[in-house]
């Protein structure tokens, strides 16, 4: 990796799935077959109950925006020209405080708001595609 590029994360056994989904358009949590609760970051044991029965599940995608801050530095040069950029938590709609760490793209950091409805897309960076989240498209 040259020093421009912008990081990746390092799949290993255990977040293999979730990397592995996201490469094909979908997203996916680990499900507790114990408590029935999802979770992530993936972990070898539930958080919940420190069951060990987590069965990779697909989620919608869609949830509203926890919290956020609108970075306007590079503490890596790689996203020197990606600035200003939202890093975020997004509260899946599957579960009460379900979240995730992400990025918020297509969107003016100015427009975001508490409670936003988002949607789930996805950034292809070398060999890794990583889940994003945009502003939802209105429903009929």
């Amino acid at each position: 990796m040259s020093e421009q590029e912008i990081p990746v994360p390092e799949p290993d056994e255990v977040t293999a799935f979730y990397w592995d989904a996201a490469r094909e358009g979908r997203l996916e949590l680990q499900k507790c077959k114990a408590c029935d609760l999802y979770q992530y970051p993936p972990d070898v044991a539930c958080v919940h109950c420190q069951g060990t029965d987590l069965v990779p599940t697909a989620v919608s995608g869609r949830g509203t925006l926890y919290s956020y801050t609108t970075v306007d530095r590079a503490f890596h040069a790689g996203f020197a020209d990606k600035l200003p950029y939202v890093l975020a938590l997004v509260e899946l709609d599957e579960q009460p405080g379900l979240r995730l760490l992400t990025n918020i793209v297509e969107a003016d950091p100015g427009q975001l708001k508490m409670q936003m409805p988002l949607e789930v897309t996805f950034e292809t960076r070398r060999d890794i595609t990583l889940p994003q989240f945009k502003p939802a498209k209105e429903q009929a």
